[in-house]
């Protein structure tokens, strides 16, 4: 079965409802990045008339983890994988259109021919850019994923 952006869309909508009915969206996904997009509308407001930051910090998950999770796929192997850490910047406020970015997909590649090849755990450092329609960047995640093989 391949990964695609609407199949897990779809997915939104029945597994994580909070993401899906406050807008968050894959875009596109590829080997090396993914790109999910929410726009700013009374649902996902704050008291300041921009985006929440949990809605931020959702769609930007969301762009490294369907990553990790399409790698793990394409491997064929049975590998965890969990949130240990996350920071965030927030440099402007977020409205309209904000669209959040992943490129690290090389860094998922190495650690997870790692974790196969020693079957240790390996903790990643993936980051999200998140901009608006003009370009500016309103705010910036990492997220420090742990991935390990499962045991039979």
């Amino acid at each position: 079965m391949k990964i695609t952006p609407s199949k897990i869309n779809w997915f939104l909508l029945a597994k994580l409802p909070s993401a899906y009915f406050t807008g968050v969206r894959l875009k596109s996904l590829d080997d090396n990045k993914a790109m999910t997009t929410v726009k700013h509308r009374w649902i996902n407001q704050n008291p300041f008339k921009s985006m929440y930051f949990a809605v931020q910090c959702m769609a930007s998950e969301l762009s490294t983890g369907i990553l990790v999770i399409k790698k793990i796929h394409d491997s064929g192997k049975k590998v965890s994988m969990l949130v240990t850490e996350q920071k965030s910047t927030f440099t402007k406020k977020a409205r309209g259109r904000i669209y959040f970015t992943c490129s690290d997909g090389h860094k998922i590649d190495a650690a997870l021919e790692e974790t196969l090849k020693t079957g240790e755990g390996q903790i990643l450092e993936l980051t999200s850019i998140g901009v608006d329609e003009k370009g500016d960047e309103v705010s910036s995640f990492t997220y420090q994923w742990s991935i390990k093989l499962k045991e039979k």
